[in-house]
């Protein structure tokens, strides 16, 4: 876990695909995973905080999202959650704390799933973890088709006031530009992929009561995408586990109000190795 970020903007070949990911800082892993439909930019505060407080962060675009390549048809969450061990293995990186937002939080789940020895840490940020529903899974097939003959313009105007709050759109109109930009610039064909793949993904609310590891619930109070009671229903079930509420924030709580994001983690990352506990 103990490694050296190499501090530049790399790539690596895994699993039969070209992954673009930064690594940055160093000392303990931790591993971010970005949601839908963005890229790992939208970790940018975090990479900076804690490779700045004695963490090595890695923060990859999944594929079909980012620099990573686009393979069309169907993404299952497994596919990404193997894609994310392999490029730790590439890394030399055994075991990490692991991180991630909405489907990156369902991703992340996943990664606990297959490999839970790897795991030291989990934040699970904006995500629920039951399975879908039936109109989910018609919801998510039509968007998939929508975005095929659309592109990723339209949805993006249309969803970006659930993903930051109207306020912060106009109080902090940078992270709103930020937002605007990933959805834009996502793969159309990488988006509907992962969009099929989710709609299958694997029911955790049975096993949230087995997770062993010291894990960080957190959740914007204005997230329509994620409600909060989604947040609370992850908390009651996962022995030991923090909750943070980030208000003012709706679904991108890290990029709305990193202060309190960063906080929130810090705590987390302080029970897994106290020695980089920030005062």
């Amino acid at each position: 876990m103990i490694g050296k970020g190499v501090d530049v903007v790399s790539k690596a070949e895994v699993n039969g695909i070209t992954v673009g990911y930064d690594d940055r800082g160093e000392g303990p892993a931790l591993v971010l995973v970005h949601g839908h439909p963005f890229d790992r930019t939208m970790w940018a505060p975090q990479v900076e905080e804690f490779a700045a407080h004695g963490w090595r962060v890695v923060a990859a675009d999944l594929r079909g999202y980012g620099e990573s390549t686009v393979v069309p048809g169907v993404t299952p969450l497994e596919v990404f959650a193997r894609d994310t061990a392999a490029l730790l293995d590439h890394l030399g990186i055994a075991e990490a704390v692991i991180g991630g937002l909405s489907m990156g939080g369902q991703i992340v789940m996943e990664f606990h799933h297959l490999f839970p020895a790897r795991v030291r840490g989990l934040l699970l940020a904006d995500t629920f973890a039951q399975a879908e529903t039936a109109e989910g899974k018609r919801v998510r097939a039509a968007m998939a088709a929508r975005l095929l003959r659309e592109g990723m313009g339209p949805y993006a105007e249309e969803v970006l006031a659930k993903m930051v709050a109207p306020a912060n759109i106009e109080a902090r109109p940078a992270v709103a530009e930020h937002v605007l930009g990933m959805m834009r610039r996502t793969s159309p064909e990488g988006a509907a992929a992962a969009l099929l793949g989710r709609a299958e993904r694997r029911d955790h609310t049975g096993t949230l009561a087995g997770i062993a590891v010291p894990a960080l619930i957190v959740a914007g109070a204005d997230d329509e995408f994620t409600p909060v009671a989604d947040a609370e229903f992850m908390y009651h079930r996962i022995p030991g586990a923090r909750f943070a509420v980030i208000e003012g924030a709706a679904h991108m709580p890290n990029l709305e109000r990193p202060e309190e994001f960063n906080r929130a983690l810090h705590g987390l990352l302080a029970v897994v190795h106290p020695r980089t506990a920030v005062s």
